[in-house]
């Protein structure tokens, strides 16, 4: 409950305290509230460079704490704010702790009005922020339930992606074959990995439609090798050849269909591994505090038991490739009991049996599991799992591509979450997106490839024990 304290209650000299530390999304949601984008709030690297070396607060955070405990208990409900003074004596820096004073200065009988000096100390005892506030008082008690307020996330996957793309340490940008590029998204997409030193592009397609590209759009191929070929059918058999002759490490769709390419690389006996082929997604999703993978949803239809047993595998490589070495896979259903009325808990309850005879290694498995509790601890013990993947996966292995490329657009699209993907149980990956993802989705597959293909590099240089 909120309880006020009423003009008549108030003393001169009665204070009220708040403290309160600066996280990085306090100056963030600020800066979403009141659109104040000052660099010196936002950009590390200006911020650096100016006379506070560093990200510093808004200086009304700290004026919109003082207003927070006006409002909410000194005086507290009913207060009307006529007038507030500030002075700003140093920067609040990320990670400062904020004490705020309020002190009873004045009151004025007739009219209701109080004063109250203001001040804000820093963790140091040091004087940040000094003032004088002007309300009126409530002259009634009033008490009221606390309101509940929205949940606030906050979720930028563009400073996500930048940060998973700049953690990588590849080195040397690997060839990569990008098939059929003539489309911008594709094309740009290409070009920002090979900005970013995450692949040496091989542009593969009608030269004419990507010098057209080119000059349109004011891009610089000179950088790229580029493969003339006159339609999308010659360039997944070109950038296939590319890759069994060794001079592509791996491949990159443009803006030609899923089934060609998949096709070419299909027919290639070279470049089979004896592992059923299979697309996962990476998703950075804004409720889920971690990278969550997704397979399969783009490329096999309706796997049966061994199929999904290589889905699990090619994830689990995956993930061990993007550091998580030993990843928690959720088998996914409708349920999280197994059923013979229904299919798919059948075959987790295998998969699962399997991993445990050694059939599958790498990772912890459990299924079936349900959406809800593979991903939410709470909801895994309301129904009395016991589990060490529930509530915590690092990978869900969905039953098939219906209810996976379902499940992926509604992340994407509705949940907000971005993505990149690839196809691993080739021997060589394939960035895969969709055509109508754009430009930094693309990139961030092709880094996605580029990981794996330098673990597969490794794994095939080590020694066979």
């Amino acid at each position: 409950m909120m309880q006020n304290i009423t003009f008549d209650e108030l003393a001169v000299g009665q204070t009220a305290s708040l403290v309160r530390s600066l996280s990085l999304a306090d100056i963030q949601a600020f800066a979403a509230v009141s659109g104040d984008l000052n660099p010196a709030h936002l950009d590390a690297e200006y911020a650096e460079s100016t006379r506070f070396h560093g990200v510093i607060a808004h200086g009304m955070w700290g004026g919109a704490l003082i207003s927070s405990v006006l409002g909410n208990e000194f005086p507290g409900p009913g207060t009307i704010y006529l007038e507030q003074t500030l002075s700003f004596h140093r920067p609040v820096h990320l990670g400062d702790t904020l004490s705020i004073v309020l002190t009873v200065s004045e009151k004025q009988a007739a009219s209701g009005i109080v004063k109250l000096d203001c001040q804000a100390l820093n963790q140091k005892g040091e004087r940040v922020i000094s003032g004088l506030a002007t309300v009126l008082a409530p002259r009634h008690k009033i008490s009221r339930p606390r309101p509940e307020l929205p949940e606030l996330q906050l979720f930028n996957p563009r400073a996500r992606l930048e940060a998973w793309v700049g953690s990588l340490q590849l080195g040397a940008a690997l060839p990569c074959a990008v098939v059929h590029p003539c489309d911008i998204e594709s094309l740009e997409g290409a070009l920002e990995a090979a900005r970013r030193g995450l692949i040496a592009p091989i542009l593969v397609g009608p030269e004419a439609r990507l010098r057209a590209l080119e000059q349109q759009h004011g891009l610089d191929l000179s950088a790229c090798r580029i493969e003339a070929v006159p339609h999308s059918h010659a360039a997944a058999a070109r950038a296939v050849a590319l890759a069994v002759a060794g001079e592509a490490r791996m491949l990159m769709k443009g803006s030609l269909h899923t089934d060609e390419l998949m096709r070419a690389l299909l027919q290639e006996p070279a470049l089979r591994t004896g592992r059923r082929v299979s697309h996962v997604f990476r998703f950075d999703i804004p409720s889920y505090p971690k990278p969550l993978l997704l397979s399969d949803a783009a490329i096999n239809i309706a796997p049966g038991l061994e199929d999904k047993a290589d889905i699990v595998r090619n994830t689990i490589q995956l993930a061990q490739a993007l550091g998580v070495a030993q990843p928690k896979i959720a088998l996914l259903s409708a349920v999280e009991t197994v059923t013979e009325k229904i299919a798919s808990t059948l075959d987790a309850a295998a998969l699962c049996k399997m991993a445990q005879r050694g059939q599958i290694k790498g990772g912890v498995l459990d299924g079936p599991l349900a959406f809800d509790n593979a991903i939410s601890l709470q909801a895994a013990r309301i129904k009395g799992i016991d589990s060490p993947v529930a509530g915590d996966a690092d990978a869900l292995i969905v039953p098939d591509l219906e209810s996976g490329n379902m499940l992926a657009k509604l992340l994407e699209y509705m949940a907000g979450a971005s993505s990149c993907g690839v196809v691993l149980g080739a021997k060589v990956p394939i960035a895969l997106t969709s055509r109508a993802d754009g430009p930094s989705s693309r990139m961030a597959s092709a880094a996605l490839a580029a990981v794996l293909a330098l673990d597969m590099a490794q794994r095939e240089a080590a020694p066979r024990v």
